[in-house]
């Protein structure tokens, strides 16, 4: 058996169409087909069944493809850990970050670190905490940049920053002319928050929870600037960090009592998988650059 069936197998499965095989592999269909019947042979079951030009995985073709997959990702994993060895100079980094963090951070990281690292390139994703851990711990990102969540043994977090929470209310609000309240203000108060999964709803629902208070949720969006535009719209009050995209004249920003209403912020990796090197130096310039950051050195 050669390396080469396997790949030819496993195409051959995925698309299920002996001439769309041969063309993506740029080989010829009779040299595809007698590889199929010489890998059929060696294992003595054929794994297909014919039909003229199409073809379909039979359950002996199921099983020895839910193996052959698996041989084939641990083969590309450590053909690109070595490339990436030999090669430290480019490589990519596979990055999630949460919605709020596409507005400044996430671009100015990038910005700055491309200065000095030009050639590296980056697959970015944009989603709830829940999704992003979920993507590290498969292996489907290298980094992600969020709020801390249960523990995991294999996981990693280092906090970079935190952000003050503020009740966003309309104009001509109660509460829109005052400084500063307690959270219980907004028991009765119809809230506009995050869908579940969501980093800032986790945190919106243990405030509330510490605060004795479950005021109506009448709306659950995905993004801050839909959150604070229904806010200013009139249709609800929201716990949001403030930023400078959101300066609008229909939004009044109101500081919280409590001192513990703050969201960390931080990036989180796979303590026992491996980081290629340029993975590894982009998580080393976040750290190194939000210390100096915070020594006021930027």
């Amino acid at each position: 058996m050669e390396w080469q069936q396997l790949e030819y197998f496993e195409a051959t499965a995925r698309l299920q169409h002996m001439t769309l095989v041969a063309q993506t592999l740029n080989i010829t269909q009779p040299a595809l087909s007698r590889s199929i019947a010489r890998l059929e042979t060696e294992l003595g079951i054929p794994l297909f069944e014919r039909e003229g030009r199409s073809i379909r995985l039979n359950r002996y073709g199921q099983l020895f493809l839910s193996h052959i997959e698996r041989i084939l990702e641990e083969y590309r994993m450590a053909k690109d850990e070595i490339d990436a060895l030999l090669n430290p100079s480019q490589g990519e980094v596979s990055l999630g970050f949460l919605h709020t963090l596409g507005i400044h951070h996430i671009p100015d990281l990038i910005g700055k670190f491309r200065r000095t690292h030009p050639h590296t390139r980056f697959q970015l994703y944009q989603s709830s905490t829940q999704h992003l851990l979920e993507q590290l711990i498969s292996g489907e990102i290298d980094l992600c940049m969020a709020s801390p969540q249960d523990a995991n043994l294999r996981m990693r977090w280092a906090g970079l920053w935190s952000e003050e929470l503020f009740i966003a209310v309309p104009a001509g609000h109660r509460l829109a002319g005052s400084s500063q309240v307690a959270l219980c203000e907004i028991g009765q108060e119809p809230l506009i928050s995050f869908k579940e999964g969501y980093g800032l709803r986790i945190i919106t629902d243990n405030l509330l929870q510490e605060s004795g208070i479950s005021p109506p949720i009448v709306f659950e969006g995905e993004d801050v600037d839909t959150v604070a535009g229904l806010v200013a719209a009139g249709l609800g009050v929201a716990i949001l960090p403030k930023y400078s995209g959101l300066d609008q004249e229909e939004l009044f920003w109101v500081s919280i009592e409590d001192q513990s209403c703050r969201r960390e912020i931080g990036i989180a990796w796979m303590e026992d998988r491996f980081l290629s090197p340029a993975a590894e130096r982009f998580k080393q310039f976040v750290l190194d650059y939000y210390s100096k950051e915070q020594c006021g050195y930027i």
